[in-house]
């Protein structure tokens, strides 16, 4: 959190979701983050609509592996 990473919060919005991931991908870089913990991070920062989202993402993902 120190890098101060962008924040999604979900909704139509292309050219924001692509601002995001690059923005994610820089500090991952700089971090020379392991692609395992990408996932975690990046599920961490996401808001509203997005974190929404990606709850049932999980679930689902939860729910194929039994």
């Amino acid at each position: 959190m120190n890098n101060k990473p962008p924040i999604f919060k979900g909704g139509y919005d292309p050219d924001g979701a692509q601002r995001w991931i690059e923005g994610i991908e820089r500090i991952f870089g700089a971090m020379r983050c392991l692609d395992e913990h990408k996932v975690l991070l990046g599920g961490y920062i996401i808001h509203d609509e997005a974190d929404h989202w990606w709850g049932m993402r999980i679930r689902d993902w939860e729910l194929v592996e039994l």
